[in-house]
């Protein structure tokens, strides 16, 4: 990449400075060392890989700022003073949050530093100190009015992710899953964490981040500023948690500390671990090992120098939440994980080397969460899937022959009785029986449905389904069919959200038209659900026409089509 080149392709451009960095310096060292100069060539480097990703979170920000600037200008347009009068304090905060993103004046700013208990620097800018003391719309008594499970929940998305940061409502809500800070009792704990973030959204201590116009909400951060002014008043309920944690924050670290007292371990920030012989022998109290990635993009990486680390996890007999999200360079899980007891959640999602788990994990009893989604090497399940009656989500079920799926939908249907999130992924060799997906309707409590072909024989698109009474949504990945024609035989049942993405799908009228709705019949069919949401995204041989939508499901309230053949990006929300 030449001068040039690095200003034309800035997203690549701070990288390819860092490798020709690390290409001179080696280069300086053949000519002789220079301590003195190799000082200066280390401070460019950390000064680099501090802002490695800048233009990503800058085209983001600029997106985000722009999909607000454009959501007022429509409202004007169209003279909805209703709708300016409604939301006009909540648009000017996210324009001025979404303006305040893009001043990076946080990174470089020294005008005030001090030193945390790990002796790291934390960098405050006089405007980011300024604005925690003018703006007191939070207190301590505001802090200490909420409910228990909110205040506890809330003091570690704090003391756990740095500022700015992006957090994903399902890695949140796990972690505080595998603390016991929610549990199951009337409603799930899965329920209860999302009681948990509605809550931190009304209050307003944290912001949704992506599209205003999408309904869901899949990520949230933490304003700058209602994050100081918790920060100043919950300074002693912060240090009262901290000895129990390890936040991994360096580039390269070596794991092996000698603290009894921890109970948790999170990679915040490591690309490269490695583990020092019988690391884990004086963490016996260890609950949490948080190893893989909690950022959304894949432009973080984390990889380990050797798998050898997990055949002694099996002593870790309080561990309840591994996670091993997007770590590379790990081939296979050994059969000792099977040892692992009290572990309630297992996160393996897109471990991309990831060929062979354990040969039997039914002796995991305690697990909820078996996260397998992503893992596109996996060759076959473990068997004992069927007994982990305890399960609420399972993701990355892979189908393929009989002799590497050794349990079936049905039995997980006959077994699985609390499982609320199911992902199912279709695979090459895949030998799917007769009436197999139509057991489907036969777990009793399931809400998330997805399903993933891995094939593109359209034979594979000849599969009936019948889905659960109680479905919210439905999610079709690289769908090999023109249409559901196949699939769907009946209209007894239709979830409020279908999403459709990738795959050869040239038509829905047939869908439409089976799912039409005749508003007199709602009358009867009481527990019938209608379409609200409606994602269709990179199906480059489908041709929808958006007016008809609306006329197919009159309840429909957000509609998002990305690169489909007739229009390549609409997001409407219907009032």
């Amino acid at each position: 990449m030449t001068k040039m080149s690095i200003r034309t392709n800035k997203m690549k451009a701070v990288g390819v400075l860092m490798k020709q960095l690390t290409t001179s310096r080696r280069k300086f060292h053949e000519r002789g060392r220079d301590e003195s100069f190799d000082g200066e060539l280390e401070k460019l480097w950390l000064v680099l890989n501090n802002i490695k990703d800048v233009f990503v979170e800058v085209k983001k920000n600029e997106e985000n700022l722009l999909d607000t600037l454009a959501e007022v200008y429509n409202h004007l347009h169209r003279l909805d003073s209703r709708k300016l009068h409604q939301d006009m304090h909540s648009i000017c905060e996210r324009i001025k949050y979404s303006a305040r993103n893009l001043l990076p004046t946080l990174v470089f700013d020294e005008s005030y530093k001090e030193e945390d208990d790990r002796g790291g620097k934390i960098s405050h800018s006089s405007q980011e100190l300024v604005q925690s003391h003018q703006k007191q719309s939070w207190t301590a008594k505001d802090f200490n009015l909420q409910d228990d499970r909110l205040k506890v929940c809330l003091l570690r998305l704090l003391l756990i992710f740095p500022e700015n940061a992006i957090i994903r409502k399902r890695i949140a809500i796990n972690l505080w899953i595998a603390e016991g800070l929610i549990e199951n009792t009337e409603k799930t704990a899965e329920e209860l964490g999302e009681d948990v973030i509605h809550n931190l959204l009304k209050l307003k201590v944290i912001v949704r981040y992506g599209s205003t116009k999408d309904p869901r909400v899949n990520k949230f951060q933490i304003p700058p500023d209602i994050r100081s002014q918790l920060k100043l008043y919950l300074d002693g309920d912060l240090k009262s948690i901290r000895p129990s944690w390890l936040l991994l924050d360096r580039k390269k670290v070596i794991i092996g500390t000698k603290n009894i007292s921890l109970r948790n371990i999170f990679n915040i920030g490591a690309s490269y671990l490695n583990f020092k012989p019988q690391w884990v022998s004086e963490l016996k109290n260890l609950e949490v090992l948080q190893l893989g990635r909690w950022q959304d993009s894949p432009l973080y990486h984390v990889e380990v120098g050797s798998e050898e680390f997990l055949k002694e996890l099996r002593t870790l007999k309080q561990l309840k939440y591994l996670s091993l999200r997007g770590i590379s360079r790990i081939f296979e899980l050994p059969s000792s994980i099977g040892e692992l007891e009290s572990l309630v959640i297992l996160d393996l999602k897109a471990c991309h080397n990831l060929e062979r788990l354990s040969d039997d994990i039914s002796s995991m009893k305690s697990l909820t969460h078996l996260i397998m989604s992503d893992c596109c090497l996996l060759e076959a399940m473990p068997k004992g899937i069927e007994k982990l009656t305890n399960l609420q989500v399972l993701k990355g079920f892979l189908i393929t022959t009989s002799e590497k799926t050794p349990c079936r939908i049905w039995d997980l249907a006959e077994n699985l009785t609390d499982l609320r999130r199911l992902s199912i992924r279709i695979g090459s060799e895949a030998v799917i029986r007769d009436g197999e997906f139509k057991s489907l309707e036969n777990f009793p409590a399931l809400k998330h449905l997805k399903i993933s072909w891995s094939v593109s024989d359209p034979r594979y698109a000849k599969i009936a389904i019948k889905l659960p009474l109680d479905l919210i949504k439905l999610h079709f990945e690289c769908f090999p069919g023109k249409s559901f024609k196949k699939v769907f035989t009946t209209h007894e049942y239709m979830p409020s959200e279908l999403n459709i993405t990738g795959g050869k799908m040239e038509s829905m009228s047939d869908y439409f038209s089976m799912w039409k709705v005749n508003i007199q019949s709602l009358k009867f069919l009481r527990q019938l659900n209608t379409l609200k949401i409606l994602p269709l995204k990179y199906l480059k041989q489908l041709n929808v026409e958006v007016d008809d939508l609306k006329r197919f499901f009159p309840w429909l309230e957000y509609v998002e089509i990305k690169q489909i053949s007739n229009h390549s990006n609409i997001e409407h929300r219907y009032e």
